[in-house]
């Protein structure tokens, strides 16, 4: 293999730079963490990288050793494994990482309580983690046992042993709760009842957040309430990948249920454009709802097509090429789609447009989760009709 030839220590320097563009400033301790925690040495020897395609392309260290150890010093994402064709763990952007753990208050923290880490990965996060709370204040739980041995192989090199679990971390791990944080690194649609339970009262649950429309875009930070239930606010930034089972699955076909044409006002791309504060609202409050743009061309100059990925629900809403007014839309299943999508989107203007950081979410002890969004005046309503 080639020597590189660029030093870790400068390669750290520039990923510090680019962190601080994010976190400014960057916290003392922030910077002796990534400084003590060589992030090559929680990479396997076969990464891949972004080929700007929407695709990923490898990246061997033993045939490309200078881009190699760039990519790991960069602040970008690393897919570390690939199952059955798709990307199945990662290691995050660097600053993406450090955002959450301040999010946890771990900039500040003194006092070393439980830390609780769901997703173990390539360790790298838990030994940041070590380094802020110290290897006894810290579980980290893996679902993936290949992951979990080699993040606890990574740990050790670097002088790390905090406790690693090998389970479900949808059911974290009850017999070192309750916990002070608790951390996931994967995102979720719905914040498991376990978490809730295995946090103290005044404790931080940060987690990405996901749904079927939306992939990413928010990281809720939940306060644990001394009744058992939660309440907290999402943050706009981060998107990481599902956690193991959460995937939308494959929507099932209408059977032949009747379809329905009507035609609409609301314009696809205001809910599917790229208005990111729209598709969060959209994804939070019409779950199950996923989309595509079809374009093939077959069907109209421009489809959007919507399922239900839990039933056979669908709907598909065409341009014409020449009517910017109306679209025309067909509808089958349980659900009317598309409906509830309009009736979503109206409330989302009716709310005054919030971005991300206006919605949060309480969670009781029954198990029942509301989202709400907080106005300019700081009134929460409700972000969905109930």
């Amino acid at each position: 293999m080639d020597t590189p030839t660029r030093s870790t220590a400068d390669l750290t320097d520039q990923l510090l730079a680019e962190a601080a563009q994010f976190i400014d400033p960057l916290p003392t301790a922030f910077d002796g963490a990534i400084r003590a925690v060589p992030r090559h040495l929680f990479l396997p020897p076969l990464i891949w990288l972004r080929d700007g395609n929407g695709g990923h392309r490898p990246c061997d260290r033993a045939t490309a050793p200078d881009e190699w150890l760039s990519a790991a010093y960069s602040d970008a994402p690393l897919v570390t494994q690939f199952t059955d064709g798709l990307p199945t763990s990662s290691a995050s952007m660097p600053s993406v990482v450090l955002r959450m753990l301040a999010l946890a208050g771990l900039d500040r923290k003194s006092d070393r309580g439980r830390v609780l880490e769901l997703g173990a990965g390539t360790g790298f996060n838990a030994a940041l983690l070590c380094q802020l709370c110290g290897d006894q204040a810290v579980t980290t739980v893996e679902l993936d046992p290949t992951l979990a041995a080699e993040a606890e192989r990574n740990l050790k090199a670097v002088g790390h042993t905090p406790k690693v679990v090998r389970g479900d971390a949808r059911t974290g791990w009850s017999a070192g709760a309750p916990y002070e944080r608790v951390i996931a690194t994967f995102s979720v649609d719905r914040v498991p009842s376990a978490w809730l339970e295995q946090t103290e009262p005044g404790g931080l649950i940060v987690t990405p957040w996901h749904s079927a429309w939306c992939s990413g875009y928010g990281t809720l930070v939940l306060t644990a309430t001394p009744d058992g239930g939660g309440e907290g606010r999402f943050h706009s930034f981060a998107s990481f990948m599902p956690m193991r089972g959460s995937a939308p699955s494959t929507a099932d076909d209408s059977g032949g249920l009747p379809e329905q044409v009507t035609s609409s006002a609301l314009s696809p791309w205001a809910v599917a454009g790229g208005d990111l504060n729209a598709e969060f609202h959209i994804g939070l409050t019409v779950p199950g709802a996923c989309y595509a743009w079809d374009a093939s061309g077959e069907h109209a100059p421009t489809r959007l097509d919507v399922a239900d990925d839990t039933g056979p629900s669908w709907a598909t809403v065409d341009y014409d090429g020449h009517h910017a007014d109306r679209f025309t839309v067909t509808q089958s299943g349980p659900r009317r789609l598309w409906d509830e999508i309009t009736a979503a989107h109206a409330r989302w203007e009716n709310l005054g447009r919030p971005s991300v950081d206006q919605y949060g979410l309480t969670a009781d002890t029954a198990g029942a989760q509301q989202v709400w969004a907080e106005g300019t005046d700081g009134t929460r309503r409700a972000a969905s009709y109930t």
